[in-house]
């Protein structure tokens, strides 16, 4: 069995020739007008560096005066997005993926959402959008046994989750192309902190009033780029998610866009949709950031000896003070829930 340092050694030439000319030629353009709402009236409110992955890059998030909306930018093109996600989810990063997002606290807000949906219909068919490794439609099968769960992504992990029964059937491919194939064959389509990965939200809703049958339902998650959380924590904010996040859309522009799109709002939300890992998450990309890199093909070279100590030593250190913010955010989460400190909210629309 091939193991990381193996890969990893095999990729680090691939990926030095994809960086040997900078980073620049994987952003489009700079906009000088919101993509939302055509405004000129832009402020950058943030520049990040890589936070995740430590990818060479930086990137900056503009939020629209005039709608409120955030965007990535100048935001990445096709081969930005290309080398930004390869290892992320699939390759070098599906373990680390895997355990993140089947996590025991993943599992229950997946549970959570699934119950949610419960008063509104029993579905024979649901298509999850965005699905990654399936684990949305593992929980919400214990809520509604006698559905037929699709899963769709781009990425291997659909596949992945059709082997292990996650889901029934796997659709591998960009959602807007299948759509046209889907048309009204499913009473469900969900699509869970998957919608502000894409380059184009507005074309997304339009696929998914194409698969959905004539009064289904579609329910989506996001995050909420006005939560108090955003301001206060500043780049260590996680669903900042830089470079991955292309959009970031308030409450009331994703509503507008759902009922122009052919949608009726059913019911919305920002108690349940909460996820109670600001604080805890804020300390972990710190950590990351201040520790040295792990071994990872897009860095030069490997750590010394020396580095891969002090980050052992670092993460060993930091680890009291990342329960004591998980914690914390647990005891705060009654009352993130229903305040402005709410990271996410969620929308039950059905198609008219």
């Amino acid at each position: 069995m091939t193991t990381r340092a193996e890969q990893v050694a095999v990729l680090r030439p691939l990926y030095q020739r994809d960086l040997a000319s900078g980073t620049e030629r994987f952003f489009g353009p700079r906009r000088t007008a919101c993509p939302w709402c055509a405004s000129d009236r832009l402020r950058e409110r943030l520049r990040t560096p890589d936070l995740l992955q430590h990818k060479p890059g930086t990137f900056v998030i503009d939020r629209c005066l005039a709608c409120g909306h955030h965007f990535q930018n100048p935001r990445l093109n096709q081969d930005g997005l290309e080398f930004y996600y390869r290892d992320c989810y699939d390759g070098l990063g599906r373990e680390f993926a895997e355990n993140l997002l089947g996590a025991g606290l993943s599992l229950k807000c997946h549970r959570v959402s699934a119950e949610f949906m419960r008063p509104f219909v029993d579905p024979e068919r649901w298509l999850d959008v965005g699905t990654g490794y399936g684990h949305f439609p593992e929980a919400a099968r214990q809520v509604f046994p006698t559905s037929v769960f699709h899963g769709l992504d781009q990425g291997e992990g659909v596949e992945f989750a059709e082997a292990s029964g996650r889901i029934d059937k796997a659709l591998r491919g960009l959602f807007t192309d299948l759509a046209p194939s889907l048309a009204g064959r499913y009473d469900v389509v969900s699509m869970h902190h998957y919608l502000e990965h894409t380059p184009d939200p507005r074309a997304q809703l339009k696929a998914a009033h194409t698969a959905l049958a004539p009064g289904g339902l579609l329910q989506i998650e996001v995050p909420d780029p006005e939560s108090a959380f955003s301001r206060l924590l500043g780049r260590w904010w996680v669903p900042w998610l830089q470079p991955q996040h292309l959009h970031m859309m308030p409450f009331r522009n994703l509503r507008q866009a759902l009922e122009k799109t052919g949608f009726t709002v059913l019911e919305a939300d920002r108690r349940v949709a909460h996820r109670p890992t600001d604080l805890a998450g804020a300390v972990a990309l710190l950590l990351s950031r201040l520790a040295p890199h792990d071994d990872a093909p897009w860095h030069p070279r490997r750590p010394t000896t020396t580095a891969r100590r002090v980050r052992k030593l670092l993460w060993a250190s930091g680890s009291p003070a990342l329960a004591a913010a998980y914690g914390l955010d647990q005891c705060l989460a009654p009352v993130a829930r229903r305040t402005a400190l709410s990271n996410a909210y969620r929308l039950l629309a059905r198609r008219s």
